[in-house]
């Protein structure tokens, strides 16, 4: 999901394609290498928007680790 926060369709429409192919390529992949079988769930916060494409995938994955450990 990604919401607004006050920002254009153009920089929504960016964050978005860019969370889908982070989860696309490296995330769901790392889950698929665990077995995991989770349901993933994506919000974009207000920071999204000013982050690079590395930062965002940084983000996700040491999310995803902190989900795996605990």
């Amino acid at each position: 999901m990604t919401p607004r926060h006050g920002r254009g369709a153009v920089a929504r429409n960016l964050v978005r394609r860019r969370l889908t192919e982070i989860a696309r390529i490296h995330l769901l992949p790392a889950l698929e290498t665990r077995r995991f079988d989770l349901d993933v769930v994506v919000r974009a916060k207000p920071a999204a928007y000013d982050a690079s494409y590395q930062r965002l995938r940084a983000t996700l994955m040491d999310s995803l680790e902190t989900v795996c450990a605990g």
